[in-house]
């Protein structure tokens, strides 16, 4: 969903990445960035520290702007790699497992909805990931990516609702994860 808005965003996107390539620091530096802040968020929920998931939750919005802006600056310096690609994956699956393992330390929610919300992320991400080796683009196909779940524990969570948010993400994943299993059922070339 969020993707759809992001084309929309596209100039504003580009003078972000402007600034940032300007630094003369890489793309994979800024997804360094992007982990060590989501480390912290984790850090911070599983402290369980008075606000600590206010503190979580805005430590979590600027991982996802620095996992904006390490995708800007690989485009506008023309340094788009496989292995860029690559890091920028695993560090987005390690980031997500931390921060639900956070969230599982603190107590914020109960551990068996955070394994099913955790379970269903990844299987989103692996379902696009084996779509994709097959030839089947999903992009932007289901409700629930993995920009809009963070959204979802950051926003909802800095308002005091930590637990529903998982619950949230773990009914938005699974939405996603059958659509995605239908998108590419309906478009594998046998």
């Amino acid at each position: 969903m969020l993707n759809n808005f992001r084309e929309k965003m596209k100039p504003a996107l580009h003078n972000i990445g402007i600034i940032f390539a300007a630094t003369g620091l890489s793309a994979n530096f800024w997804t360094g960035v992007g982990l060590a802040f989501a480390f912290a968020s984790a850090i911070s929920y599983a402290w369980h520290f008075e606000y600590a998931f206010v503190v979580g939750g805005i430590l979590l919005l600027v991982s996802g702007f620095f996992d904006i802006v390490d995708g800007q600056v690989a485009r506008i310096t023309k340094k788009s790699s496989k292995k860029g690609a690559f890091l920028d994956s695993v560090f987005d699956k390690i980031a997500e497992v931390a921060i639900f393992l956070g969230i599982i330390i603190g107590g914020y929610a109960d551990g068996y909805v955070v394994l099913l919300a955790i379970t269903l992320s990844l299987l989103v991400s692996y379902t696009r990931a084996r779509a994709e080796s097959l030839g089947v683009q999903l992009q932007g196909i289901g409700i629930g990516e993995r920009a809009e779940r963070l959204l979802v524990i950051a926003i909802i969570g800095i308002a005091g609702f930590l637990n529903y948010a998982v619950i949230i993400v773990a009914i938005i994943a699974g939405i996603t994860l059958i659509q995605r299993i239908v998108a590419t059922s309906r478009n594998i070339k046998e």
